[in-house]
């Protein structure tokens, strides 16, 4: 390695948090292996995250969840309440809070839930819990009721905190577990509509017109649902929203007859991507987040009716999206880098900080092996895929918290 270039754009430099890179934290030798194409970066942020402690810590906890992030180049993650107890209230979302105190290597920070116990027949204690959580969110479930979403967007709008939306109606799900389309047709398998996501999100579009709150949209996976988004934010709508990497570079045509290749929304059509992918390319689509969602063995080996619904991803977010969308030059590394970091961090009032950063090298080839996943999750659709980039050491708060 003869040296390394840390990224820059007119972004980062105007907010002067460069990323500083202390050399003490390791020798160039350790890198002699590597290419000369080695380029820091400002740690990745993804608000979307489900590290599963408390509650199923034998699916994944504090602990080895902030591992993987921070082997996939993150320095601060957002995780879902779907737990238990379900940070409801103060007490339930303390023992959360103790947890990342004691074992996060890098930034965790947890929502607290729109509804007691996600259930959407009460509202948590919002007020209770603002000042201890990023946003709130029912993620795993949808609002059901128009009503209830109304008083929650009321109330998160006078603590300035944003509803973070699961978008899923659940009459129109009928046990359908993959998109309906043709895959599903073909193998007799039950479907899940498009409706069930684009629908609540126009009802919310709504509401957020009445309300003023400031609204996020989870894993958008219809072409509707882009669409909607994209008119709501010219109507200047406080709207913003992700996806996830699986839906940008796969569709249903790619499905398996394996549980690895499930996950709520599921993959759904070539149509639905390549609208995914203007989204993308034009804005309306602000930032990838990865659903980074991770089961047992035993839970994810039941084909794609039984198993668990979700995927593992925090690992080869970024090998998958440099590959698959800047090496071919469908999007430039400036926009991969807003996906990635600064647009999550500025609407969710994450700071960047310069001694926060992650070192890759671009040309490394690999092909992607979960048995040497940091997570205790395994199942990826992306297994056995050959991807360029891999993360050399990741820095957090000035403290190496992965090296190769």
């Amino acid at each position: 390695m003869s040296g390394m270039k840390v990224y820059a754009c007119k972004r980062i430099e105007k907010t002067d948090v460069l990323p500083s890179v202390d050399s003490a934290l390791f020798c160039p030798e350790d890198f002699s292996q590597c290419s000369d194409n080695i380029v820091v970066f400002p740690g990745f942020c993804d608000v979307h995250v489900h590290f599963r402690e408390p509650g199923f810590s034998y699916k994944e906890k504090i602990a080895t969840g902030s591992a993987a992030a921070a082997r996939g180049g993150y320095t601060a993650v957002c995780t879902m309440p779907n737990l238990n107890p379900v940070p409801d209230s103060v007490d339930n979302l303390r023992r959360q809070l103790e947890i990342i105190e004691r074992d996060a290597v890098i930034e965790v920070l947890p929502y607290g839930a729109i509804t007691v116990g996600e259930r959407g027949e009460q509202l948590a204690d919002l007020e209770g819990m603002a000042k201890d959580v990023v946003a709130f969110s029912d993620d795993g479930r949808g609002v059901q009721d128009a009503a209830m979403m109304r008083e929650a967007m009321t109330r998160a709008k006078a603590l300035g905190k944003l509803i973070v939306a699961h978008c899923e109606d659940n009459s129109l799900l009928h046990g359908g577990y993959i998109h309906d389309g043709d895959y599903a047709k073909a193998h007799g398998h039950r479907g899940i509509c498009s409706q069930s996501e684009w629908g609540p999100i126009k009802r919310d579009i709504e509401l957020c017109r009445e309300t003023g709150c400031g609204y996020h949209v989870c894993h958008i996976s219809t072409k509707e649902s882009v669409e909607l988004i994209r008119q709501a934010k010219a109507e200047g709508v406080d709207i913003t929203c992700e996806t996830a990497p699986h839906y940008l570079v796969m569709d249903d045509s790619d499905l398996k007859e394996d549980g690895r290749f499930k996950m709520n929304p599921p993959l759904r059509d070539k149509a639905d991507r390549e609208a995914l992918l203007q989204g993308i390319k034009d804005g309306t689509i602000d930032m990838i987040s990865t659903d980074h969602a991770p089961h047992s063995a035993e839970e994810k080996a039941r084909g794609l009716e039984k198993s668990a619904f979700g995927i593992v991803g925090i690992e080869t977010a970024f090998p998958v999206l440099y590959t698959k969308l800047v090496k071919t030059g469908f999007i430039t590394m400036d926009r991969l880098m807003e996906l990635l970091v600064f647009n999550a961090r500025e609407r969710f009032n994450i700071p960047l900080k310069k001694n926060d950063y992650t070192i890759w090298d671009l040309d490394k080839e690999f092909t992607v092996d979960p048995a040497v996943f940091r997570s205790m999750g395994r199942a990826t659709p992306f297994e056995g895929w050959k991807l360029n980039g891999v993360c050399l050491m990741t820095v957090k708060d000035g403290v190496k918290v992965y090296s190769i």
